[in-house]
């Protein structure tokens, strides 16, 4: 299990495992936000925080909803809408340790081709 914070420690997130590859995608959110995706099944994945801690955002066509931080305003992960079959989900790994980080794979995904 590994645990991550946003910046202010309001956000927990724990994941099961160390992810194997993360993602930068360059489309206009990712892009903006300057994250680092690992994909997990939701069901997996563990959010603690205060009632009023987060707040949700989604955009465009309102297929992912993204949360984040009302404090400090990392973002920690995106889920979708309406959940697919997979229930995967996508957390930040930005707010994971950095010797997590600085040994992951990354995948450039080009999200702003879409």
């Amino acid at each position: 299990m590994l645990t991550g914070t946003c910046h202010c420690g309001a956000v927990r997130v724990t994941v099961p495992r160390k992810p194997r590859t993360v993602t930068d995608c360059n489309c206009s959110i990712c892009r903006r936000y300057g994250v680092l995706w690992a994909y997990y099944k939701a069901s997996t994945v563990r959010i603690e925080a205060k009632p009023r801690a987060t707040e949700w955002y989604a955009w465009g066509r309102k297929k992912l909803k993204f949360l984040r931080c009302a404090t400090c305003g990392c973002l920690i992960c995106w889920q979708r809408i309406v959940p697919r079959k997979d229930g995967k989900m996508g957390v930040n790994a930005r707010n994971l340790d950095l010797k997590v980080l600085s040994s992951l794979r990354v995948s450039k995904l080009d999200g702003a081709a879409w």
